[in-house]
């Protein structure tokens, strides 16, 4: 009976639930175990893959992936729209999911998953690219006949560029930042065949590469400030391979004038970030202020009181005008702003 009561059917259980919630109480504390364990490791997961300091880390976050999957699979939908609210009232639950956000939640696993899949990718052309590359610096070494020394610089050529094309959100590309140079100089002295029009276009490329990831992430502002920060970090990157490009080598100029716009749009979102910042913690103060109004005047406003509130709502609202447009905190300032001078006209 315990076990037939408790399948996930609402037609069997629903009845039930009205006169021996105790019954289904099994089935509630699995979905209950789920439901949490769900939210935990999809928090688990998106700290891994977005803070990563090792590819253990993205093996680490794909198998919080996973287990937030199959957490997610085992809660019923017709659960979360249906709350056990005797089981609830007995045991102190809190389940906060609706069928938003329970989508929301199956989305963001969908995202992981393919950072997951291009962190792999990535990883793996990284890793072989290196083998390569090393193969090919040692058979340089030992081939003798000059067809075989121009496949082994091909083969070493391609490797080099597999390893610059890796997308620079990626770990590996992290990875390798701080090699490349290294790797190239090698090439370059022991082939002597990679011009300094080439490395300039590979340069170039690659910071084309940082540019277009850069505006991606920062077109359809408002944007956090970590977003700011993150592209930021993209238009440096950008900007530091052209830095690499000397005034003697050939497409000097082209670089100066990718340089000039690159260093405005690194210009722009700095001074984005700051304007956010600013914004978030003016909003931040002013809904301090409000609250502290609410609280000292709960009772209502007597008539020796009126302008030491209209003196605090004047402040409460000269923070609010600090928020600037294009903010995340603008539209919300601007309802606090609209409700604050209804209560200054009022007093008034």
């Amino acid at each position: 009976l315990i076990s037939l009561v408790n399948l996930p059917y609402p037609m069997i259980r629903r009845p039930v639930s009205k006169v021996a919630p105790l019954l289904l109480l099994p089935s509630y504390i699995e979905m209950d175990h789920h439901y949490r364990e769900a939210i935990a490791h999809v928090e688990q997961a998106d700290q891994l893959i977005h803070h990563v300091s090792s590819f253990e880390d993205i093996k680490l976050g794909e198998k919080k992936v996973k287990l937030a999957q199959e957490n997610l699979d085992k809660l019923p939908v017709w659960f979360i729209g249906y709350e056990p609210q005797r089981y609830c009232q007995m045991f102190s639950c809190s389940w906060q999911f609706t069928i938003d956000e329970f989508e929301a939640a199956r989305k963001k696993i969908g995202r992981m998953e393919a950072i997951i899949f291009q962190q792999r990718n990535a990883f793996n052309t990284y890793q072989q690219a290196e083998e390569n590359l090393q193969k090919a610096k040692q058979n340089y070494q030992q081939a003798i006949q000059p067809e075989q020394k121009q496949t082994i610089i091909n083969s070493w050529q391609q490797s080099l560029d597999e390893l610059q094309q890796l997308p620079p959100q990626t770990f590996a590309a992290t990875l390798v930042s701080s090699k490349l140079n290294s790797y190239q100089r090698d090439f370059q002295s022991v082939t002597g065949t990679i011009t300094d029009q080439q490395r300039t276009n590979r340069m170039i490329t690659a910071a084309k590469s940082f540019s277009s990831s850069a505006t991606k992430l920062c077109e359809n502002p408002p944007h956090s400030v970590d977003k700011w920060q993150e592209c930021q970090q993209l238009w440096q990157k950008a900007i530091s391979r052209l830095e690499t490009i000397s005034q003697n080598d050939i497409g000097y100029l082209e670089t100066q004038a990718l340089l000039a716009e690159y260093e405005t749009n690194l210009s722009i979102v700095k001074l984005n970030s700051k304007v956010e910042k600013q914004s978030v913690a003016a909003l931040e103060i002013a809904k301090k202020d409000i609250q502290a109004i609410q609280e000292q005047f709960a009772d209502g406003v007597e008539a020796d009181q009126r302008k030491l509130f209209i003196s605090k709502i004047q402040t409460a609202m000269e923070q609010l005008k600090k928020v600037k447009t294009g903010t995340t905190a603008y539209e919300e300032a601007q309802k606090l702003l609209k409700l604050a001078q209804t209560k200054m006209q009022e007093a008034t």
